[in-house]
């Protein structure tokens, strides 16, 4: 004798339940997706249109109680900020950090800033730079 299949004929009873959950978390999904997508590029779109002044560490020249820094720094005509800079020592503990301002309607700005240290300073890292 033949064993009797237990599954129901397909398409002839409409969707299982399993295919209508399968369904409701792929559109779960993909609107969850679509948020995240947008709530990124909003981010992204205030982090670049709304940075007004940025900066990078061309050189620096480490000494024996501080470290030279050679900044340049792109901002709007009528922006004003700062620029945070940090050393650290060999053994990677911090040894100096300031801020720099840069006013003025200037918006390329070359500048060798002296940044003072606790101890001989092996780096200079520019941590960022913010607009009043």
């Amino acid at each position: 004798m033949g064993t009797a299949s237990t599954q129901l004929p397909e398409g002839r009873y409409g969707r299982s339940s399993d295919a209508r959950a399968d369904h409701k978390l792929k559109i779960a999904g993909a609107v969850l997706g679509t948020l995240l997508l947008v709530l990124v590029g909003y981010f992204a779109y205030h982090y670049v249109a709304q940075n007004k002044i940025s900066g990078e560490v061309i050189t620096f020249e480490p000494h024996r109680s501080s470290v030279s820094v050679h900044l340049e720094v792109r901002k709007d005509a009528d922006a004003s900020g700062y620029c945070t800079v940090r050393s650290q020592a060999a053994d990677g503990s911090e040894v100096g950090r300031a801020d720099f301002r840069f006013d003025g309607s200037a918006t390329r700005i070359d500048k060798v800033v002296t940044l003072r240290t606790t101890a001989p300073g092996t780096t200079a890292e520019l941590l960022g730079c913010h607009a009043d």
